[in-house]
């Protein structure tokens, strides 16, 4: 081989490790950053539970509590760019593939892409919020829900749109649960460089958390769900209504206690996947 061929091999070698490393730390960074954000709101709840019902546990009402922290500008920032790290991290799996035996199959690009776009969204309302001097945020997830389901019954073919939203975040509510009872995530981490304890820790969050989150996903697509149904935009409901709906079930306060409880567990399980995820 001669000299010419090797560095050509050499360069393409160090841009891959480069690029590499560089999206290896936006995924940590990312996964760091939703971590903090469901610690948050699940926080959030749990005072909504005990009867601060001035709380608005959402994203929005997670950004408010963090803005009043000392140095709570720069941790909007750190938390937007991390997310903005999250959203480059779903894009290159889109593009080039991720970890697994399936990493390269049309389904996990395809859902990759999904994730992409998902998290452009959060990660331009957190940048938008710590940009915004009086922090407004955009307002509450409620309102914006109801908001973007009146305009979707407006257009042609919309009550159907809707509807099969709905159904889709019922659908990705339940496939997350499932897959947080059933440890998928376990083909996710490095598990041989943790202990024994550290798994049955993660395990805890993972299960529990991961449970919780697909629960509050799929209560908040069944709403979308009957506003479709109903031709109701009012009847649609963020992240904050839909965790106030467990307050008002038979069980009390108490039931949105443990998701509340839950979601704090998925943001400390984020942390986890933060430090051992193959990336």
């Amino acid at each position: 081989m001669d000299t010419s061929a090797l560095a050509r091999t050499g360069r393409f070698r160090a841009r891959r490790v480069a690029r590499g490393s560089v999206v290896e730390g936006a995924a940590r960074a990312g996964l760091a950053a939703r971590g903090v954000i469901y610690l948050l709101v699940g926080a959030l709840a749990l005072q909504v539970a005990f009867g601060d019902t001035s709380r608005q546990a959402d994203r929005g009402g997670a950004l408010e509590e963090l803005a009043q922290k000392p140095f709570g500008a720069v941790l909007l920032w750190a938390l937007g760019i991390g997310l903005v790290g999250m959203a480059l991290w779903r894009l290159s799996e889109a593009v080039f593939g991720s970890v697994g035996q399936d990493g390269r199959s049309a389904r996990k690009r395809l859902l990759a892409v999904a994730r992409f776009a998902f998290y452009v969204v959060v990660a331009c309302s957190v940048l938008s919020f710590a940009a915004s001097r009086n922090h407004g945020g955009g307002g509450s997830s409620d309102r914006q829900s109801r908001d973007a389901t009146a305009r979707a019954l407006e257009i042609p073919a919309g009550q159907w749109l809707v509807g099969a939203a709905g159904i889709a975040v019922v659908v990705a509510g339940g496939w997350i649960a499932v897959r947080a009872v059933l440890r998928k995530y376990h083909d996710e981490l490095r598990l041989g460089r943790m202990s024994r304890r550290t798994r049955q820790l993660v395990d805890v969050t993972g299960v529990v958390g991961g449970a919780a989150r697909g629960l509050v996903f799929a209560v908040a697509g069944v709403f979308a769900v009957r506003a479709a149904v109903a031709y109701e935009p009012e009847q649609a409901k963020g992240l904050d209504d839909t965790l106030r709906i467990f307050a008002d079930t038979p069980l009390g306060p108490w039931l949105l206690v443990c998701v509340a409880a839950g979601l704090v567990l998925f943001g400390v399980f984020s942390f986890a996947m933060a430090r051992w995820r193959h990336v």
